[in-house]
Formats: structure tokens, sequence, C-alpha cells
């Protein structure tokens, strides 16, 4: 029987099952949440029928709630009330769970008498990671199954957990032969009914909860524990305090606190952040202008030159998928040097039980070093990863121009360079596209996929398709000076540093961009990166005072010594030696140094970054001004929970973002001059989401 165009209700033997079948992931919405009421209902009211099985089509049981009826108007039943059609039903809910059971699919789950699932499924709260906490009960009655700590881990984390480790937990009751849901599930009702077990509410337990009463200590631990790892975020501590209510009020009452401080988080800027970047994300996959039936072209071995630090994150990331690799070096010491570090990096990892020991030497094994370019002959994807200067890049590539295959692609890694320059060295420039890769590249989510004016639709594609298959996410940019993140970044240089020369000092900066929410400051993370990256010993001018660190043999961490000062364990204080070249180089440029506040450190680089945002979006080089967001959020440090710089920016409001550059301007010069975006859209009382 058909209930409604997602439900239908059949009934086999005594028992009923309640069908959903509603793609693309079954989520909650009002359609799903009316027809499973009506079928529970239906099956209560049949006298034949002595328990129910709900269950659901596709690939997935229900991911969770309908996204887009957030902050919307609730329509009934809700959630909730639907909870309470089935935790109350006077026969037993069986919740029959494939793929996955996320956020409001599991929090349903919770309310059925017993759960059954395929060892393949999973089941997960995620609500934290769109700054939110499980508004339907989930912080109530998930310590009542699996305990108050494990509670903590699975919510505040929002990481799935296998069907195995659930059943183990308690969370789940059975586990069913893969493929063989329906029967099984059935079957188990049955013996539900045989048995005459009772309907086992999931709120009326308390086992669970007495083995953490008068351990306060749980929650203190767990705190400091994730200090770091929560800094900045509301949702986390929410969740706990949520989790101690569970353990110190009654369930409705503990219910209600839950809502409350649910709808402190629903209507805070934070959420309304993460939710931005949850369909940020997704909106950067999109191709504009290129039509979905694009060819994707296969790739099935990569060729990259240059075994460093970046061209062995390179590798890596191509091994991890299962793609083999020839890695180009210019003599064996260096080749040797690279696979070295590679295996090191593979050895770490295994011993950090993140992988298997055998996969150590499987995945080397798709490795294959060589000092021949003529080795690269067979590869689909060549990447170069060659030190940053356009006659050495432009070398290279008319080199491979000779050697690569027809229809390969020949891609580099570049961070500012032209890409249009470098592919004019070669006879294929169609062909040719950016693959930037961020330190360290086996680690760092983000990839700039960097078309030319020659790129063709069926490379672009095939890139941001290859982006996903080795785990990253894929952002599709235009070529200039920078791209978009190193180009923001460049603004965001000019201002610290101009900024230290006027008065403030590296480590007032650094505060203010640390409680901003980045995880580290500006100069701390030159420190880290290394100052001599892309300095050229030769020739060098002390220019400024990045040069004249360099020049002294101060180059970050590794030599103790940058714009701080680290003992052996890389223990930064602030340097009187970086501070008397600052103040030394001021002197020698006439400036007269002065107070400088925190809140002209946070304006001058905040809204300088915005700014070079707008004009990068006004030129074309960013799609959407979400892409700019994940690109500064994914591979910058950009904290989450403030949605990226556009996003930030339209939160202030634009006709403010304008009116704090026109008085940058008019105190600090031409580098404040308002986009015209901004002056349009703010004419237009639009913001950076509608450009």
């Amino acid at each position: 029987m058909k209930v409604n165009d997602v439900v239908t209700y059949e009934v086999e033997g005594p028992i009923a099952v309640i069908t959903v079948n509603s793609p693309p992931v079954n989520a909650l919405s009002n359609a799903v949440r009316q027809g499973v009421a009506g079928a529970v209902q239906t099956a209560i009211g049949d006298s034949g029928v002595g328990a129910m099985m709900l269950i659901c089509e596709g690939r997935t049981f229900f991911a969770g709630a309908e996204i887009s009826e957030l902050g919307k108007p609730p329509v009934e039943p809700t959630l909730r009330n639907l909870q309470l059609v089935v935790e109350n039903a006077s026969k037993p809910v069986i919740a029959a769970i494939h793929g996955t059971a996320l956020g409001g699919g599991l929090e349903l789950a919770l309310v059925a008498h017993y759960r059954i699932a395929v060892p393949s499924a999973k089941c997960g709260l995620p609500e934290v990671n769109l700054g939110l906490l499980p508004g339907a009960g989930g912080t109530q009655r998930l310590p009542r199954i699996v305990g108050v700590e494990k509670a903590l881990d699975l919510i505040t984390s929002g990481a799935p957990v296998g069907a195995k480790a659930a059943k183990e937990m308690g969370l789940l009751d059975e586990l069913a032969t893969e493929g063989n849901l329906r029967a099984e599930a059935i079957v188990f009702a049955q013996r539900v009914l045989d048995e005459k077990r009772p309907l086992l509410k999931v709120r009326d337990r308390t086992e669970k909860l007495d083995e953490a009463r008068g351990k306060p200590e749980i929650f203190a631990d767990f705190r400091k524990a994730n200090a770091r790892k929560f800094r900045g975020f509301k949702a986390p501590e929410h969740i706990i305090r949520c989790i101690e209510g569970a353990l110190e009020k009654p369930f409705d009452e503990g219910m209600v606190y839950e809502r409350e401080l649910f709808n402190e988080l629903q209507a805070d800027s934070q959420s309304a952040a993460q939710r931005h970047v949850f369909f940020a994300e997704r909106q950067a996959a999109k191709i504009d202008g290129i039509p979905a039936d694009t060819p994707i072209l296969p790739i099935q071995k990569v060729g990259v030159i240059g075994a460093g630090t970046m061209g062995g994150g390179i590798a890596m990331n191509f091994a991890n998928a299962g793609i083999p690799v020839t890695l180009l070096e210019t003599n064996e010491e260096a080749l040797f040097r690279g696979l070295r570090i590679i295996r090191g990096n593979y050895e770490t990892t295994a011993k950090k039980g993140k992988m298997k020991p055998e996969d150590v030497d499987s995945r080397m094994g798709l490795l294959t070093g060589s000092v021949a370019m003529e080795d690269l002959a067979d590869c689909d994807l060549i990447i170069e990863a060659v030190f940053e200067n356009l006659d050495v890049k432009r070398e290279v590539f008319a080199k491979l121009d000779k050697i690569a295959k027809p229809g390969a692609i020949v891609a580099t890694n570049t961070s500012y360079l032209d890409i249009d320059d470098i592919a004019a060295a070669t006879q294929r420039p169609e062909s040719v596209v950016g693959l930037h890769f961020f330190s360290p590249a086996n680690v760092m989510k983000l990839l700039e996929v960097v078309r030319t004016k020659d790129t063709k639709p069926e490379i672009t594609v095939t890139a941001m398709k290859l982006a996903k298959t080795i785990g990253k996410i894929g952002v599709l940019v235009g070529n200039g000076f920078g791209f978009v993140g190193n180009r923001i970044l460049a603004a965001r240089n000019t201002q610290a540093d101009q900024l230290v020369l006027e008065g403030a000092t590296p480590w007032a900066v650094d505060k203010v961009l640390y409680d901003f929410g980045f995880a580290m400051g500006h100069f701390q993370m030159r420190d880290l990166v290394g100052l001599d990256v892309g300095w050229n010993r030769d020739a060098t001018s002390s220019a400024n005072v990045r040069e004249i660190l360099n020049e002294m043999g101060r180059h970050g961490q590794k030599t103790k010594g940058g714009y701080y000062d680290y003992d052996e364990n890389r223990k930064q204080t602030p340097s009187p030696i970086a501070m008397q070249v600052i103040e030394d180089f001021a002197a020698k440029q006439g400036i007269a140094r002065r107070e400088v506040s925190d809140g002209e450190i946070h304006d001058r680089i905040l809204f300088a970054m915005v700014n070079e945002g707008a004009r990068i979006l006004d030129e074309g080089i960013a799609s959407r001004a979400s892409d700019i967001d994940i690109v500064w959020i994914t591979g910058y440090g950009w904290p989450k929970y403030r949605g990226g710089p556009m996003f930030w920016a339209d939160l202030q409001g634009l006709p403010v973002v304008l009116e704090k550059l026109k008085a940058l301007e008019a105190a600090h010069g031409e580098a404040f001059k308002p986009s015209p975006l901004i002056e349009r859209l703010v004419a237009q009382g639009k913001g950076f989401k509608d450009a």
C-alpha cells in the first residue's frame, strides 16, 4: 500500500514493513515524516499486525534531517512528534539500518524499541559539524544506551561508528547478513514477538548513566583533553553541557534543556557559518560553463617531477589512491632521499595505527624512482614540483613537450607564477593545467585547480574529478598572480609587514589572528614554513625584514630562530634579535614607530583580505565568493566557525565593510581603495552571496 509518494506499507505475516524511498539519502523531510507517522498509526490500528519494521530503500537509512528546512517554521509532524509516535507505539518497532543512520536518522532509530543493521552500516550524530547539537534527543538518549564517555566522543566528534562497534557498545541489538537486511529484520521482529520481548524505551534506561554518577572528573578530563580541538567552537561545549544534563536531570527536563541549547546554537552566527561551509564545499565541485557530459580522461599512471618535500607529498596522494607513480629527480642521491622520506612518513603513520604495516610496502610498491625524464612517456598525468622559477619551469615543460604522450595532462604545482607563460613553452597549451597542492601535500585537503586561457574542458573536469579521487577538496580558479589563496595571503603579508614596521610587534599581530580563530599567527606560520622558502640567497639585497633575517641565518623553526626564538622542543619566545632588526629597518625607511592597537591590526589585516577577495571575484579568478571561503578554510586555517572571509564580510554587512575600507584608505593609502564590486553590491543592497 502506498502511504504517500515516499512511503509504502506492506504486511508479511504479523510484521508490518514500512519502507521509505526518498532519494538521494532519505533525508527526514516533511513528506517522509508524514508518511512514516501515518504508516505507524496504520500498523497500530491493524489487528493482524504484531510488530513493525522500519526500513529504507536506496543506498542508505535516514542520513539526517532535511538541512534546507533548518531555520524555517516547523511543519507537523516535527521529528520530535514523529519520535513520540514511534516510541509510544503499542507494538514493537524495529529499525533496520543499512548505509548510514546519521543525525536525525539515528535519533529516529533510537526511539525504535530495537535496532538491527548490516555490518557495513554506520551510525553517527554529525550535527557538531554544522555548529549544532542533536536536537531530537540525541544528547539524552545516546548516553543512556552507550554510556556517558562514549556519547561524549561520538557527539562532539561527529564521527560515525561502524555497525560492529555500535553493537559492542549497545547501540545495536543485532547484525544482519550483508545484502539480506529485509528478510533478517523480519525474522528478528518475529523473534521479538515470539519471545514476548518488552517495548524497550531508551529514555527509560539508566544503567549506563549510573556508571558515571558521582564522577564529575569525566567531564573535566574530557574538556581538558579536547581544549585545543574545541577552541573557539561553541557547539562542543553545548553538547557536553547537554550530556551533563542527561546525568543530572529527569529525561523530560533534559529534553527541554537540549532544545534550549539547540535553539541558542541555531540562532548563532557560528552555525550559519558552518552550514555555509557545508554547502560551499559541495558547490565548489560544480563547474559552470562546461557541459555535464564532458568526458573524463582516464588517469592510470602519474609522473611527478621533483622528489622533495612537495613532490614527495604529491606522489603519496596518488599512491594512497592506488595509482602508480613515477617519481623523477635530477640525481640518484636526491631520489633515494625523497623515497626514504616517503617510506618514513608511511612507517610513522603505521606506528600510529592509522594504516596497516603491510600497506607501507604496498604503497611504496606503487612508487617507481627515476632520473630519466623519458620514463614519464607512458604517464597520463605529469606534475612538476620543481623550484619556483619561471625559467626553470619553462625549461621543464619544453622537455616534457617532447616526451609526454599525446593526450597526457601536463600540470604545474606553481604557487604564484603565470601558467599561461609556462604553457607557452609547449606545443600543447590546451593540455596544461595548474594543480596547486598545499604543504604538506599529503595532508592538506585543498587543491586549487587552475585553468588557463587554453585549458580544454575535458582537462578541467578530469582535474576536478581527480581531486576527489585523491581525497582533496578541489576548487577551480583562474590564472593570475597567486590565484586565489596566495593572492589574498599576499595582501595579508603586506599589512602584517607594514604593521610591524609602524609599531606593532610580530607577537601582537599573531595574538590578534589567534584570538580571531586562526590556529597560529601570521609570523608563527612564516617561521613554521621557513623564511627561506622562495628566498634567493644569490639575489638577496636586505630589501625587507624577512631578507635580513634570512641573511642572518634565521630561517624559522628549523634554525631555532626567525621572528621568534625556539628551544630544542621548538617552544617559541619573542625574539629581541628579530625585534631589533625590525626597529633598525623601520628607522632606515624613515618610519616613526607608534602604538598600534589590536583593533587596528584586526581591521587592516582582515579588511585587506576581504577587499582582495572582492577583486578576485570581480576579475573572475574565482567563480563564487563561497569558493574563496573554501580556499581559505581548507588551505590557510581561516576558522570554520567564521565561514571564510567573504561570508564573514557579509556577516558584518557590506555597507560596514565599505565604510571601514574608506576610512582605512584615508588613513593608510591606496592599498585599501574599495573594490568596485563592493561599491556595486552596496549600491544594489546585495552581499557577496549574491555576486
